[in-house]
């Protein structure tokens, strides 16, 4: 892989500055393309950008390099598609590659287009399915998609970072879960980070619009022959048009048109992955260590000790649980939860008295806890958003009706 986004100096520079501060950053001539930092007293070395890349490439050219004397080196996230020149050269030199994650990808060197793909991934009744959800999204609403890539207005880059960090937000305590990639340190990194990426094109900002309103983002990270899918979010309340499966077909879709070869979901199980991705791999670890050195024997078994029991721990599922207890620790308590609730439409016959009605603003923040209801309404009677209004009937609890042309219809929560 060549021009790796997470090797570039704008990468290592905004991460040394957010997590390493003003400590040193240290090169070593047997793996001469990485950069470490060393946060302890203790002979331990880690890549620069740890955990937050999505991919780390390297390479080990045979010699007589001799500066991992004494010390132990720990690579993160190398993924195990990746066609890695490793050369221990001496003896005393030790690896151990200890796997963490899950991956997964589309070979999209198979295809021509997306059409190609789509139909050789999925069967017909899918593709089907998959159609509908873009169909309708479409027509219910007055949708666009840009890919921010090359160039973009700062301004209007702050001001999609902040709707991005609002729709996670609300994503994950609709959840009731943490998420990593909102904790304050972290997110100030990707704010910072990503808009000289973009710049570079070593990273996009890929959006959904409904009119001037982004309801899907996801962040992507480029090489030069790989497209990383970092970060995704869309607004809960069109869960019914699976927002998810619209990104992904335009995604793939753009990457193919534009001349990648590999769309990567990266790290981290989720059915969605499974299904549309042709090849699994793994994320490794990887932990170098002089052999004739007692103290960076006993730090590398501890190390492999530490992260084989993470790895287990992970894949029986007990970092959800942790995710949901740490929530619940750190959720401030005016933070409202929105429980999934069912309701439905009954054609309205009679004539209405709207006199004993009120007109809502869905969108108004006090009324945009309806959105679901109204998206719903509409996915299933396929109606476009402009051409419907709604009303609350004053004398009743819960009770609404939504004006579509001609049509009307009483909503009811049960």
């Amino acid at each position: 892989m060549r021009d790796n986004p997470f090797l570039s100096d704008t990468f290592t520079q905004i991460w040394s500055k957010h997590f390493n501060k003003d400590k040193p950053k240290y090169s070593f001539n047997f793996v001469p393309n990485l950069s470490f930092i060393k946060p302890t007293w203790l002979p331990i070395y880690f890549n620069v950008g740890k955990n937050n890349t999505k991919g780390i490439s390297y390479s080990l050219p045979s010699g007589n390099a001799q500066d991992y004397k004494k010390k132990v080196f720990l690579i993160y996230d190398v993924p195990t598609f990746l066609d890695l020149d490793i050369n221990l050269g001496s003896k005393d030199l030790k690896l151990t590659k200890i796997r963490q994650y899950p991956g997964f990808l589309v070979d999209l060197n198979n295809y021509s287009d997306f059409e190609q793909y789509f139909c050789a991934t999925f069967s017909k009744s899918s593709r089907y399915k998959l159609n509908k959800y873009k169909r309708r999204l479409e027509s219910c609403f007055e949708i666009s998609y840009k890919m921010y890539h090359g160039y973009m207005k700062k301004e209007l880059y702050d001001s999609l970072f902040g709707q991005f960090k609002k729709l996670l937000e609300k994503r994950f305590n609709d959840k009731g879960i943490t998420n990593n990639n909102l904790d304050p340190k972290e997110w100030a990194f990707y704010h910072e980070v990503t808009f000289p990426l973009i710049l570079e094109k070593k990273a996009s900002l890929f959006v959904i619009y409904n009119g001037d309103i982004p309801i899907g983002i996801t962040l992507n990270y480029l090489s030069d022959s790989i497209v990383f899918d970092a970060i995704t979010v869309f607004d809960i309340d069109y869960e019914k048009f699976h927002l998810g499966s619209v990104t992904i077909m335009k995604l793939i879709e753009w990457s193919l048109q534009n001349g990648y070869g590999i769309f990567d979901f990266s790290k981290g199980y989720y059915d969605y992955k499974k299904r549309w991705a042709c090849k699994e791999y793994d994320f490794e670890y990887h932990l170098f260590w002089d052999n004739r050195s007692f103290i960076a024997n006993l730090i590398s078994f501890m190390i492999i000790g530490y992260f084989k029991s993470k790895n287990y721990f992970r894949e029986r599922n007990l970092n959800e649980i942790f995710h949901k207890i740490t929530y619940r620790l750190k959720r401030d308590s005016k933070v409202s939860i929105n429980c999934s609730q069912k309701f439905e439409f009954q054609p309205i016959l009679e004539t209405i008295d709207f006199s004993n009605a009120k007109k809502l603003d869905y969108h108004c923040e006090n009324y945009s806890h309806l959105k679901n209801m109204v998206f719903e309404f509409l996915y299933l009677n396929s109606k476009n958003e402009k051409d419907i209004s709604l009303f609350q009937v004053l004398d009743m609890d819960n009770c609404y009706i939504i004006v579509s042309n001609n049509d009307k219809h009483r909503v009811t929560y049960i």
